[in-house]
């Protein structure tokens, strides 16, 4: 009897599958190495995803009066710390609809994205690795926003880690992917850029940066509830307090996420 074990046949089709699944793998993570070097070395690019919400924190904790005093009508609290999840939401919107748009807009404009079409680079990679770059940089300023506010003012919150983690890359994707969506038919920077404002404000305005959802009308906050920053802020705010995000913000930053990062892998063009 033969006791030569006979050694496992794999499809053909089955081993090409998996060396182009390894090879696409490869090539996504040599490109998202890529455009993490590009964006440090966009210094413009860095400040705003890394170095703006601690400075905003700074700024407000240190030059509004009263912003960083124990206040009597929130509990003996400091309104710094209630701001800190709008701040990192308004982050979120500047490094999305400002930062990354022009630059993508940029490229375009300046060929680097039609050269780019020649080699075996596809859409979905580069939106990919944006996507990546972008939400990594933005976790990054959040944490060092977080630790500014901590040992600068003193503020001792108790979030819903998970719950705040979950919201801050969710609300990341769902803006990023927004601005990839714009990006990908805006064919100069300019037009990026005024197409680029006219979400951004209202955004902004919806996120509570200007008027905190409680002091919101009530029809307005539901419009604010189901836009994809509104939905982050009110989900860092909720979770920043300890509380668990809702699903219905939950269900509009992943629903936002899926849909403009499809519309804008199927509506990108190379120039």
């Amino acid at each position: 009897m033969n006791a030569t074990a006979r050694p496992e046949t794999v499809p053909s089709g089955a081993t090409g599958r998996g060396r182009r699944g390894r090879t696409a793998g490869r090539s996504t993570g040599k490109l998202v190495v890529t455009e993490a070097k590009l964006f440090v070395r966009d210094p413009l690019g860095s400040f705003f995803a890394v170095i703006f919400p601690a400075a905003l924190v700074l700024i407000l904790g240190s030059a509004m009066p009263g912003f960083n005093e124990p206040n009597a009508d929130i509990d003996g609290r400091k309104p710094i710390e209630f701001y800190l999840p709008i701040t990192l939401a308004l982050a979120i919107g500047t490094v999305a609809l400002v930062n990354l748009l022009n630059t993508l807009a940029a490229d375009r404009e300046k060929g680097v994205l039609r050269r780019l079409s020649t080699t075996p680079v596809s859409p979905i990679r580069l939106l990919v690795a944006q996507l990546a770059v972008n939400v990594a940089a933005l976790l990054a300023g959040s944490v060092l926003a977080l630790l500014a506010g901590r040992l600068v003012f003193g503020i001792e919150a108790r979030p819903n880690v998970p719950g705040l983690l979950t919201a801050f890359v969710l609300g990341s994707a769902s803006m990023v992917t927004l601005a990839l969506l714009v990006a990908a038919f805006t064919p100069t920077s300019r037009a990026a850029t005024g197409i680029g404002s006219l979400i951004y404000y209202p955004m902004l305005f919806a996120a509570g940066v200007w008027t905190p959802g409680p002091l919101m009308p009530e029809a307005v906050r539901r419009v604010a509830d189901v836009t994809p920053l509104g939905a982050a802020s009110q989900a860092l705010q909720d979770t920043w307090t300890g509380d668990s995000p809702q699903p219905l913000h939950l269900a509009v930053l992943v629903g936002s996420t899926a849909l403009f990062g499809a519309l804008a892998a199927k509506l990108f063009r190379w120039s």
